[in-house]
């Protein structure tokens, strides 16, 4: 490992398993599914889509920034989620930033879809009642202002961008961390994403482009936990939800020098663009971009111990990842959890969330089952679905693929003390 290597300092998330980290690695260990009504917004009888995965309510009140006077205009989820995930992934880590550290800290913290319901809201406002948008709507709806307001919270004043990619956002932000960090351009990154994407047009939508759950015709009508079941004979789309997920990165250096004991390094990345479908992945360099996280890595594949797998639970997606393990893999696909079986599917967070519950299972020796597995033929392969699973990794892959055909891998390292 050397100086500017990434490693995990802290991190924090939020999704339809909970609010505080703890408990929701419990619920994921148990095999309890985050999935459930859909109660974001009133449902009209016809309305195709009746199920997803929320955030459950939580008390701001130990946190002044999170105030009724302090979010007063930032009406949207995606901002108390970002920071309250950001607050708490930094206190985790024990990284304090002042004066001196603020311009050594970057912020790749993003959002695939941003605020769009305070532009929906604002829409509405017009029709219906032929009032002009509240002036924090364009702020709201901004995707970067995410990062910004991070930066506003942190104190924080390096480089800041949004690393927006779809589904693959989460990870992309991890990645464009550690690329910063290994380019000498930042010592600390704030990396991570949030999506609260439970807005009306936004989920038909993907009703429409049958990527959201649909059940089966003519069949009796199952529980929402049922509803999400990646790599099954049975799957059927995925289900849409929402979170929030913060990581804490800093140089292998900055911890020695700062007296952190971090437990997960980031060994390896890649990312490649499909240039292919819109929302069709491409085997052939979805092969590649996880053959060259392992290469970056500079580990063989027989080291990955297990897989994280992206997994959205749809026929297309599914296939084309088991096909590319396989490739990568060949005789031997590791162990592979699809985390999207408990939370659903929220958007870019969700390789975010994923990360953060890659890097927990490998410091408790642990695998994630993936629940609502039934096996397909077609794709012989080890999900976890026995429940969880004791195992020592040291080397995680972490797969996340997004529309327009963004890939992103990373290669997670356990730290030997």
């Amino acid at each position: 490992m050397n100086s500017k290597t990434a490693v995990i300092a802290g991190f924090d998330t939020v999704s339809p398993l909970g609010t505080e980290l703890s408990a929701q690695w419990e619920r994921a260990l148990e095999g309890k599914s985050g999935i459930g009504p859909l109660t974001r917004f009133p449902l009209a009888d016809d309305f195709p889509v009746r199920i997803a995965g929320q955030v459950p309510d939580f008390d701001p009140a130990p946190y002044p920034f999170l105030s009724p006077r302090a979010m007063a205009h930032w009406t949207s989820p995606v901002f108390p989620h970002a920071l309250l995930t950001v607050h708490r992934a930094l206190n985790h880590s024990g990284i304090e930033i002042d004066s001196t550290l603020a311009p050594r800290v970057a912020i790749t913290f993003s959002s695939a879809v941003g605020g769009q319901d305070a532009v929906l809201a604002a829409d509405r406002r017009m029709i219906a009642e032929h009032k002009l948008p509240h002036p924090f709507t364009n702020p709201n709806s901004c995707i970067n202002m995410v990062g910004g307001k991070v930066s506003i919270l942190t104190g924080a004043t390096g480089p800041i961008l949004s690393t927006i990619t779809a589904c693959a956002t989460g990870l992309t932000s991890i990645i464009t961390g550690a690329m910063l960090i290994r380019q000498g351009m930042a010592d600390v990154v704030i990396c991570g994403a949030v999506d609260f994407a439970l807005v009306e047009p936004i989920v038909a939508g993907f009703f429409t482009m049958n990527g959201a759950f649909n059940p089966k015709p003519g069949l009796k009508a199952e529980p929402p936990h049922r509803a999400s079941r990646p790599f099954s004979v049975d799957r059927r789309g995925f289900v849409i939800s929402e979170g929030a997920a913060a990581i804490v990165l800093c140089s292998h250096e900055f911890s020695r020098a700062h007296g952190l004991d971090p437990k997960i390094a980031l060994a390896g990345y890649a990312m490649t663009s499909d240039a292919h479908h819109f929302v069709a992945p491409n085997l052939a360099t979805v092969s590649r971009c996880i053959k060259e996280s392992l290469a970056d890595a500079r580990i063989e594949a027989r080291q990955i111990d297990a897989v994280n797998a992206h997994a959205a639970s749809t026929r297309v997606g599914d296939r084309v990842e088991y096909d590319a393990l396989a490739e990568n893999f060949p005789g031997r696909i590791p162990p592979v959890t699809a985390n999207k079986s408990l939370i659903g599917h929220a958007m870019g967070a969700s390789s975010a969330i994923e990360s953060v519950f890659t890097i927990m299972g490998m410091i408790n020796r642990t695998l994630i089952p993936t629940i609502n597995y039934t096996e397909d033929p077609a794709l012989p392969i080890d999900c976890v679905s026995e429940g969880p699973r004791r195992l020592e990794q040291e080397f995680v892959l972490k797969n996340a693929f997004g529309f327009g055909g963004c890939n992103s891998c990373a290669v997670f390292q356990k730290i030997n003390a």
